[in-house]
């Protein structure tokens, strides 16, 4: 028989292919198989999905020193983590769309707003959610090489460095984000800022335990970054709206009070 992933003839009785290391598959797909295939891919303990998010958690320097260094087997690749990430945030996006209305939205981060504007603003931000998501990471990876590079990683070293840190934020946060759009859905636009908080500290948790500074200066350098940041972060939302009044999405008559 030949391997079904690189064609190189192989025998029947071997469970990976010698050339390329795909895993031999002999049977047809049932449910019992795909659900074993499913547990085992993600969830077992000595997979690299487990492990990487482990890691990530309690020593995150491990993950993306080895991935820098050109370790690609130990742990899951960046973007493959940062694919789970954005799979988790498309269901709760697609379940916040059905349970959180425009007034929310309004209530807590547009005061001021009309009704037809927080409309118009919240759909837009829905349909590009994963956009706005990955244009946080250059914004984030920018701020940490002005900031923290004692290393001297490269602008692209950076990148990977934060396309784990956002996509694991995203992972972490998943269950406490579906609980309460769940459960408490009028709730969940409060999560906002807190989550905002502990993905920053996270993030330099991880700047710390990749440069171990001095705490006077990682205390002088998380300020710098904060401030580089949220320049970034500023920045993305005035070109959001600057995009959706070209769009025509948006225009100024919807910042007009109305009568």
């Amino acid at each position: 028989m030949n391997c079904k992933n690189c064609n190189t003839p192989q025998r029947t009785d071997f469970n990976y292919c010698p050339s390329c290391g795909a895993k031999a598959v002999h049977h047809r797909l049932t449910f019992k198989n795909l659900t074993y295939d499913i547990t085992e891919r993600y969830f077992n303990l000595d997979n690299s999905f487990i492990r990487t998010i482990i890691q990530l958690c309690i020593r995150p320097e491990v993950v993306i020193d080895a991935y820098i260094n050109g370790v690609r087997r130990k742990f899951l690749n960046p973007i493959s983590h940062l694919g789970i990430a954005l799979t988790l945030s498309g269901l709760l996006i697609f379940i916040m769309q059905k349970v959180l209305t425009p007034d929310l939205f309004a209530e807590f981060g547009g005061q001021g707003m009309s009704e037809e504007l927080a409309t118009k603003v919240f759909d837009t931000t829905f349909d590009y959610q994963t956009l706005l998501f990955i244009l946080y990471i250059p914004v984030f990876a920018i701020a940490g090489y002005l900031t923290f590079n004692r290393k001297g990683y490269f602008l692209s070293e950076y990148m990977i460095a934060y396309i784990y840190v956002m996509a694991q934020w995203s992972i972490i946060i998943f269950p406490v984000s579906l609980i309460t759009l769940l459960f408490y859905p009028a709730a969940y636009m409060d999560l906002a800022i807190p989550m905002s908080v502990i993905m920053f500290f996270y993030s330099l948790f991880v700047m710390q335990r990749i440069h171990r500074f001095p705490p006077g200066a990682m205390i002088l350098r998380s300020f710098v970054f904060l401030l580089l940041a949220l320049i970034g972060y500023f920045g993305i939302i005035i070109l959001f709206y600057i995009f959706m009044f070209i769009a025509g999405i948006i225009t100024l008559e919807d910042f007009v009070p109305k009568q």
